[in-house]
């Protein structure tokens, strides 16, 4: 088990006895006004010791479906810890996400400024305090994400799979897809990672929403790896197939028009398969596009509306050997998960078969 640089004991003087559960405020800055930001995050220890882990939302200030399931793991009565500590953050970024929010009122992006510096920028001192305060406290983590604005994602987990710890808490997650990296310089996850504390982030929805399936993958994922580390009885749900990718690719418009989609969140899509249709406003200059490889939708644009260049669809390329065929008869076995999330996700996006629109084209008056 990593080492941790301060103690679970206490929080600002205060102790805190094995077999307690506490809020507590943590002062990160102060605002224009010279009032104190102070974070507020829950504390719940075990009698018996054992791993400390952070569970944080909203580092951006606008991703808050994490937020929705760390309030759920707040009063959820299977959350009684059989031994060790969790540390829970609701909200992280809070002067983001008291203005609804990606970034801090300096416009820098927390989750680049990490392990931050106590006399830099209001992002790096911020940054520099979460970073001791709470990553210093602790064995393991989780940082749960969204897609950015105007993009939602399919649940994934992304890890540095190359670390044995972070690995067996991505796996533990429980997501059906786990996205291979070390992640941006500066990112929270990459940075506690270097300084031995293994974390693992969830990305999965959309900015400004708590949507009910993403904050049930969430909430599963974080009781599957407390299960995993014995900190929590039960055994981890598992789901039918886990998929490991180490590359994806955006697909970005070619030309500016507005779009028809062929595919969701989550679709499984073979080689050349037509993910989107562009054309013009009226209909005209159609053009498509198509799958550069076998693999699986984990975020796209929710506005059909583009201009040349602009990303449309994130996908992630199947490891060798996995055939989308083989996937889809195992996601079709009894009633799972991906398929509700799929659903859900896909209401804010209007899928049209490529066959209809090949007919509405062949239909189409030409242009005068």
């Amino acid at each position: 088990m990593p080492n941790r640089k301060k103690s679970i004991d206490e929080w600002n003087g205060e102790a805190i006895a094995p077999g307690e559960s506490r809020d507590v405020k943590f002062a990160v800055s102060e605002s224009y006004s010279g009032m104190i930001v102070q974070i507020p995050l829950h504390i719940r220890r075990a009698i018996e010791p054992g791993p400390v882990v952070f569970m944080t939302a909203a580092l951006h200030g606008d991703e808050i479906n994490g937020t929705g399931a760390i309030r759920n793991l707040l009063h959820d009565e299977e959350m009684q810890l059989t031994r060790g500590s969790v540390i829970m953050v609701p909200v992280l970024n809070l002067p983001a996400f008291e203005r609804h929010s990606r970034y801090l009122p300096d416009r820098r992006d927390l989750n680049r400024s990490f392990p931050g510096s106590s006399t830099g920028s209001l992002a790096s001192r911020m940054a520099r305090a979460i970073f001791e305060e709470i990553i210093g406290r602790c064995d393991y983590g989780i940082d749960l994400h969204t897609a950015a604005v105007r993009r939602t994602n399919y649940p994934n987990v992304r890890a540095d799979l190359s670390d044995p710890e972070v690995r067996k808490l991505a796996e533990a997650f429980g997501s059906e897809i786990i996205l291979d990296g070390k992640g941006p310089e500066g990112a929270l996850r990459r940075e506690a990672c270097t300084a031995g504390c293994p974390t693992i982030i969830m990305e999965g929805g959309e900015v400004w929403k708590v949507e009910p399936s993403i904050v049930d993958a969430a909430t599963r994922g974080i009781k599957n790896v407390l299960r995993a580390l014995g900190m929590l009885d039960g055994e981890p749900e598992r789901p039918h197939y886990q998929i490991l990718c180490d590359h994806t690719k955006w697909i970005r418009a070619d030309r500016g028009g507005f779009l028809q989609f062929h595919i969701g969140p989550g679709d499984i899509v073979e080689k050349d398969q037509p993910l989107a249709t562009n054309a013009t406003l009226l209909g005209g200059e159609r053009t498509v596009l198509t799958s550069p490889f076998d693999g699986i939708v984990v975020g796209m644009t929710t506005l059909p509306a583009v201009s040349p260049g602009e990303p449309i669809c994130h996908l992630a390329e199947l490891p060798e050997g996995v055939k989308p065929e083989a996937l889809l008869k195992r996601r079709n076995k009894d009633e799972v998960w991906e398929e509700k999330t799929m659903e859900d996700l896909a209401t804010n996006i209007l899928v049209v078969d490529p066959e209809e629109v090949a007919e509405e084209t062949e239909s189409d008056p030409p242009s005068e």
